[in-house]
């Protein structure tokens, strides 16, 4: 057990108690096992993107705040990195600036977030396909260095590291909060 994830972990339980949530209730909502989310509560597991988003969405919360929007702080695994760069509140909402990497050839799928959430990419280095929507209607673009992208976050939404190389960007996500 790593600090970071002990700090996750009693984040996710201390927001999980405040909505007066059960495990059960948190897990069955975010799709995820109750023994897993016991575990990573208790700091005895590293979490995932894939795995924070999944709490994240029924705490209503961004997934900032299950970083305690603490500057520096990494969550990887699966071929993604993303690091919390900045996070501003006000006005009814929080902005965070990540730095996002994809390994080559990975693709990183998300779910919807809450509702009226909006992704903002840049990509710095490396070729990315983004597409957002539902299956069969989704909207695909390829950016390269340079190359930005406005999208709906509470839509499922892809990334795709093309080519040989790693895809580094920033990723902007405002949520109503």
């Amino acid at each position: 057990m790593d600090d970071a994830s002990l700090a996750v972990g009693a984040r996710v339980r201390a927001l999980r108690q405040e909505r007066g949530l059960s495990l059960t209730a948190l897990a069955d909502a975010a799709g995820i096992g109750k023994g897993s989310l016991s575990e990573l509560e208790n700091g005895g597991r590293n979490p995932t993107l894939a795995t924070l988003y999944a709490i994240a969405s029924p705490l209503g919360v961004p997934l900032g705040a299950l970083l305690d929007f603490r500057e520096g702080a990494r969550v990887d695994g699966d071929g993604v990195e993303t690091t919390l760069l900045h996070t501003e509140h006000g006005d009814g909402r929080t902005s965070e600036v990540y730095l996002l990497r994809v390994a080559a050839g990975v693709t990183r799928r998300s779910g919807p977030h809450s509702t009226w959430v909006v992704e903002q990419l840049v990509v710095l280095e490396g070729t990315c396909e983004v597409a957002h929507g539902d299956p069969g209607e989704e909207v695909v673009v390829t950016l390269g260095p340079g190359g930005t992208t406005r999208l709906p976050g509470d839509v499922p939404h892809r990334y795709t590291a093309l080519g040989p190389d790693d895809v580094r960007a920033i990723d902007v996500i405002v949520t109503p909060w």
